[in-house]
């Protein structure tokens, strides 16, 4: 949605207020006490009324804005910042847009979005054929030792470790390869944070990520032994300047997840690198797609999200 489009159809907190009561109903009020899915609205309390037992439901409780004093419009606003370019936005430069005096509800509502990007593409696995890899990404973490020496490379405490999976098959004669420099074509991709290159970590989130029998390409690591015989494992020695041959596309997503977050970000947390990364696959999957915004909003009134990290559905 184009800025002069959004102001025309969201010009303030009524019209926003009126338009999430309508994206509400569309997908479905659901009774918190008996699971009842018809309801009576009512206008003046701007509340939904059981028709069963008489329970009442707000206009944000569960959503992704339950227990947020943050106005409508603030929301709506953050929501097309986010969809409105392939780039992101710092919480520092949306408080600033918005006007607001504190930083922190800004920052709280920028994650409880991107952790419902997250669940969104949760809900879809990856198939047909993959190139598998991890990525390694620079973060700080509040809970380490300073007293603990730094190590360097893959074991270095200021680097996070992400398992991606891109979905890359072999092009169609329509495909220029010139153009786009690779022989496959890229379709989706998933991007999740791991403790560790254990065989049983690295299973655990394959199978979370990509349908069964699916034929996976990777390099020759033993992370990826315990794979077979649920996927289709193709796993080479890779050399350095073959990388771009046989795994074309999972290394520049890797890249591009990391100067999307160099350009706008001066510091990452460990705790929510996830939240990041979610944006950069819900942004990226969607690419061709029409009007994000309305998607990240069925997406807001479909989840809800806690400060204890837990989210429903």
């Amino acid at each position: 949605m184009k800025l002069i489009e959004f102001t025309s159809h969201y010009p303030d907190e009524q019209s926003c207020r009126i338009a999430f009561k309508k994206f509400r109903e569309k997908e479905g009020i659901l009774c918190n006490k008996c699971g009842n899915i018809t309801h009576y609205w009512k206008k003046k309390r701007e509340q939904w009324e059981c028709k069963s037992c008489g329970h009442r439901t707000t206009l944000k409780s569960g959503t992704v804005m339950q227990n947020s004093k943050l106005p409508f419009q603030y929301w709506f606003i953050a929501m097309h910042l986010l969809t409105s370019t392939k780039k992101t936005f710092s919480a520092k430069e949306v408080q600033r847009q918005l006007g607001h005096k504190r930083y922190e509800p800004i920052w709280a509502m920028l994650h409880k979005l991107r952790s419902v990007m997250g669940l969104r593409d949760d809900e879809y696995l990856l198939g047909e054929e993959v190139e598998l890899d991890e990525g390694f990404f620079k973060t700080v973490s509040l809970d380490r030792d300073k007293s603990e020496p730094l190590k360097r490379g893959r074991g270095s405490q200021q680097q996070s470790k992400v398992l991606v999976s891109v979905e890359s098959k072999d092009a169609k004669d329509d495909y220029n390869p010139k153009k786009h420099g690779k022989k496959k074509k890229v379709k989706f991709i998933k991007m999740k944070t791991i403790v560790s290159l254990k065989k049983d970590e690295i299973k655990s989130q394959v199978d979370q990520m990509l349908e069964n029998n699916t034929k996976i390409n990777s390099d020759k690591s033993n992370s990826y032994n315990d794979l077979e015989p649920d996927y289709n494992l193709n796993s080479q020695v890779i050399k350095k300047q073959d990388v771009n041959k046989m795994l074309p596309w999972v290394h520049t997503a890797i890249s591009n997840a990391k100067r999307m977050l160099l350009d706008v970000h001066h510091r990452i947390d460990d705790d929510f690198l996830q939240n990041y990364l979610n944006e950069f696959c819900y942004k990226f999957n969607r690419r061709y797609f029409d009007n994000l915004f309305e998607r990240l909003m069925i997406a807001a009134v479909s989840y809800r999200w806690n400060y204890l990290g837990e989210e429903y559905g």
